[in-house]
């Protein structure tokens, strides 16, 4: 198999700069002009920049872009995205007809000289494929991880000319993504948040960029809205209550549907929760999305449909153990309360000390992350294996050496029983109803909600076959 070469920096700033169809301007706030300066260093830059300039007084970004609230946000990105490109239009009518225009943007916080905070920012470049065509949009959120200030602004500037590279040469969403570290080492960046749309770009479902975005090591965690709206993890969450439940999904059954519905009713009587402040997330893992080793892309769509269908949020997470996942979020909520909703037999898996053997204080340093200050755990129950018996929170046992830590959580509420649920669902298995789904086999619906039964049929989700009329 050829292996494709990739472009060095200058290579592809010489390739835009080389383009006589390809013009516009550069707006780069908080950490200088570093992709800009890439088409000036590597020549022929009169053919692509208009003009590029830096508001870096925040009076003057304020009179250009109008007053919005923070300097490093998607809100001011996109209100200088928009500003360039309508003055491109603007001010250069004559170049209108044979010139594909785009406006590059960036508001970036970079390492202080006290290294008190977090380099970050967003990146974003709004073009045209076609003169006089309608534009397109690529926005992305990145976290600067090199310990000094001119090595972030160096991958920035990298970053930058990438982008622009992809936007007018790189066809595959997926190639897109993987390009923007073209010319440095992933590890120095994440990327939380991708967005990619347009009329040129109507075949991106940005919900599996966000996939992919996980799947490349971009990040940990992805997240989207029930309307497939790409959200960055950090701000929609952010001084929230979070409550989550994971799971696979495959497909949404009224079990699913009623460990969401009760765990929220148990979650909204914390003292802690603010009810207007609740933000329920569905959860799945790469490991659960995984299929012989690898990730169906056209399965994983099935699961989200259904989630986004019934008004979900969704995370796509990297973290199979439940204390990484708990870290991630708590970071994130700012002493917030956090719920995790989970079934019984799961909590098995909570228990067991072969998770936790990557870690130096083993269980108990787990422990301290999974069941912090402002965590809680409701749990579900299910009926006992081979038996129409409940199994509950009341039923539930460790081993002798377990049995006290078991009882500190139940005693300072840190686990707690999950009441009131519909026991005639507790029968339900995913995997048999996902079978009857694909073996045409009568009478499934009655165990998934109305919309996923009509849109497993209507769509052919999950390999779905008409039953067979005896």
């Amino acid at each position: 198999m050829e292996v494709k070469k990739r472009l060095s920096t200058k290579e592809k700033a010489l390739a835009i700069n080389f383009d006589t169809t390809i013009y516009g301007s550069f707006a780069e706030i908080g950490a200088g002009q570093e992709v800009a300066a890439n088409f000036f260093k590597s020549g022929g830059a009169s053919g692509t920049i208009a003009k590029t300039m830096s508001a870096y007084d925040m009076a003057y970004s304020d009179a250009i872009y109008g007053k919005i609230g923070r300097y490093v946000c998607e809100e001011r990105l996109q209100a200088m995205l928009d500003k360039e490109m309508d003055l491109l239009n603007e001010r250069l009518p004559h170049r209108v007809k044979y010139t594909k225009f785009f406006s590059f943007a960036n508001t970036v916080e970079t390492l202080n000289y006290a290294r008190t905070n977090r380099g970050h920012g967003w990146i974003g470049c709004k073009f045209q494929l076609t003169p006089e065509g309608k534009t397109n949009e690529c926005v992305f959120h990145v976290v600067l991880k090199d310990q000094d200030a001119s090595w972030q602004q160096e991958a920035l500037g990298r970053m930058g000319v990438n982008l622009i590279y992809a936007c007018y040469f790189i066809k595959d969403p997926e190639e897109f993504l993987l390009s923007l570290v073209d010319g440095f080492r992933q590890h120095r960046i994440e990327i939380d948040m991708f967005r990619l749309e347009g009329p040129d770009f109507e075949h991106v479902d940005n919900r599996l960029m966000s996939l992919n975005l996980v799947k490349h090591g971009f990040t940990r965690a992805a997240m989207f809205g029930p309307s497939g709206n790409v959200l960055m993890p950090s701000e929609a969450l952010y001084k929230k209550n979070v409550l989550i439940l994971r799971g696979r999904f495959r497909p949404v059954t009224h079990v699913n549907v009623d460990m969401l519905f009760c765990g929220r009713k148990r979650f909204k009587k914390e003292d802690a929760v603010v009810k207007e402040n609740i933000v329920v997330l569905t959860e799945l893992t790469l490991q659960d999305l995984e299929i012989g080793g690898d990730i169906d892309k056209t399965d994983f769509m099935n699961r989200v449909d259904q989630l986004c269908s019934l008004g979900q949020n969704v995370l796509i997470s990297n973290y199979t153990e439940y204390y990484r996942l708990v870290r991630h979020i708590t970071r994130m909520t700012k002493d917030r309360r956090i719920g995790l909703i989970l079934g019984i037999y799961n909590l098995h898996n909570i228990f067991d000390e072969k998770y936790y053997e990557n870690l130096k204080g083993g269980i108990l340093e787990a422990f301290g992350i999974l069941f912090g200050r402002d965590v809680k755990f409701y749990v579900y129950p299910s009926l006992k294996k081979g038996s129409d018996e409940i199994y509950t929170l009341d039923d539930f046992v460790v081993p002798e050496t377990q049995r006290g830590m078991l009882q500190y959580l139940l005693d300072n509420k840190k686990l707690i029983p999950v009441s009131n649920v519909s026991e005639k669902n507790l029968h339900i298995i995913s995997d048999k109803i996902l079978d009857m789904i694909k073996n045409g086999e009568e009478g499934w619906e009655e165990f998934v909600p109305h919309k996923v039964a009509n849109e497993i049929k209507s769509e052919k989700r999950f390999h779905y076959k008409e039953p067979v009329n005896s």
